[in-house]
């Protein structure tokens, strides 16, 4: 018999993986809820697993008292020592009650508590043995599809994989064998679920620490890894050993080494960049293989940059469907805004126009109280124009300008911008009126003038009376050869 339990024992921890000492708590439990169902009493009940005999002893636990007001549950001192002793007040005293009369049900409650706590101590054991290993590399076969999930046998257990935690390149058949990389390890009713990932970065920098030898025994360090699974993958790479290329070790001889990985990974784009510390260097080198004129930080704090690229770069640089430059954001962890060369100076001269343009004081807008006024210039609003800009939700962000007020600014604004209107309408006929008043001296000048012309013509044509013409005191040369003929 006891060659038989210890031989039970010890085949259930091999296959199961519980440490024998488990196994014989779960026994001594089961046996102890067998013998209160058996015996219906009111006494506390404990076994103890006898390693000589192979057997499960059931004991009542009497305390020891000096008077005794529960018999079921006390001792007295006298009775205590009689049956040990060294026995002392406040000690427990175990009294053996016969467990070989245990009947089938007893024992049919057994065996259920037993497999009960056999399987919880599994459960524990594979939650402890997978949650320390997240992160970490695993190989496994394909067991199941379950709707959009992918069940894998990972030989302790089965893990699963998720639709979201999938590469869109990749198919897989009941029998594939698979690397993946335990993504999180979760409670649940029926045991710990393990969830593994073929779509998560960390799967990317596993490979390369496999592949690289440098990455492996910490020369050439891995910084920081952006994935979109199925299209493209940004890694940034750090060697500590001034003499060892980071980007080429990971490339290695003809590309060998990465090669591998794409394969592995069905063909997904990797690139491989060298990292920096400085914001703007590894930002310009995060975009490859688009090339960068310029980086500025915007907002330290906020974590924003701007990126400039020439016209023909703008396309590669955002990349499909804005991928390249989302890739490259969460690589450096900033916020990158990319314009182009024209876009860039479009937006200065726009600046520049509404730095010189006229403003009007937000004083001289009327239809609003003080109060409102103030609360305006409070948030930075100073001129009329400004105010115009601005959208009804921004508007109603400032504290105490609710819908009914941000109606009557409307209001107030289309009022102002419309007597400007009128204004401007009014002084155009004036004007044109004016200019015609102004033209009226030039004509009538015009036409003395021509009338002037016209006369000096007919006098020229017609003689001239005597008496014009002895204003000359010299003759003229038609006269002198009159004479003298």
């Amino acid at each position: 018999m006891t060659n038989h339990l210890y031989q039970t024992i010890e085949q259930i921890s091999r296959e199961k993986h519980i440490e024998p000492e488990v196994i014989i708590a779960a026994i001594e439990d089961a046996m102890a809820v067998a013998a209160r169902r058996y015996y219906r009493t009111d006494e506390e009940l404990r076994s103890k697993f006898n390693p000589e005999t192979g057997q499960v002893d059931i004991y009542a636990v009497r305390t020891v008292v000096e008077q005794v007001n529960d018999p079921r549950r006390e001792i007295s001192l006298d009775e205590a020592r009689a049956l040990d002793p060294n026995a002392e007040i406040g000690k427990e005293i175990l009294l053996r009650k016969p467990g070989a009369v245990l009947g089938r049900i007893a024992a049919q409650t057994a065996k259920q508590v037993i497999m009960q706590k056999v399987r919880e101590a599994e459960r524990d054991t594979i939650f402890n043995e997978f949650h320390g290993r997240v992160g970490e590399l695993v190989n496994g076969v394909v067991k199941r599809i379950e709707g959009p999930d992918v069940i894998v046998d990972l030989g302790r257990t089965e893990a699963r994989m998720p639709r979201r935690e999938q590469s869109r390149l990749e198919t897989y058949n009941i029998g594939d064998r698979i690397r993946v990389v335990i993504k999180a390890v979760e409670r649940a009713t029926k045991g710990p679920q393990v969830i593994v990932s073929r779509a998560d970065p960390a799967l990317v920098q596993r490979l390369f620490e496999m592949e690289v030898p440098e990455i492996y025994d910490g020369t050439v360090q891995i910084r920081a890894v952006a994935r979109e699974a199925g299209e493209r993958t940004k890694i940034a790479v750090e060697s500590r050993d001034k003499d060892v290329d980071p980007v080429g070790a990971c490339v290695g001889m003809k590309g060998m080494r990465v090669q591998s990985i794409i394969r592995e990974l069905r063909g997904e784009k990797i690139d491989i960049i060298p990292y920096s510390e400085d914001t703007i260097t590894f930002a310009q080198k995060a975009l490859s293989p688009a090339k960068v004129t310029r980086v500025q930080i915007v907002d330290p704090v906020e974590k924003r940059l701007e990126v400039i690229v020439e016209d023909t770069q703008l396309s590669l640089a955002i990349g499909k469907k804005g991928q390249n430059v989302r890739l490259g954001s969460k690589l450096i962890g900033w916020n990158i805004d990319i314009k182009s060369e024209e876009e860039k100076r479009r937006e200065i001269e726009a600046q520049m126009a509404a730095l010189t343009a006229p403003t009007t004081p937000l004083e001289e807008l009327k239809g609003l109280g003080p109060k409102t006024l103030e609360k305006l210039a409070q948030h930075g609003i100073s001129s009329i124009e400004q105010l115009a800009e601005m959208t009804p939700e921004q508007l109603m962000e400032i504290p105490g300008i609710g819908e009914k007020m941000v109606e009557k600014i409307r209001l107030a604004v289309a009022a102002h911008f419309e007597s400007i209107e009128a204004e401007q309408q009014s002084v155009e006929p004036a004007a044109e009126a004016a200019a015609d008043d102004a033209s009226l001296p030039e004509a009538t000048e015009t036409a003395a003038q021509a009338s002037a012309a016209s006369a000096a013509a007919d006098s020229s044509a017609t003689p001239l009376p005597e008496a014009q013409a002895s204003e000359s005191d010299e003759p003229s040369e038609e006269n002198v050869e009159e004479q003298e003929s």
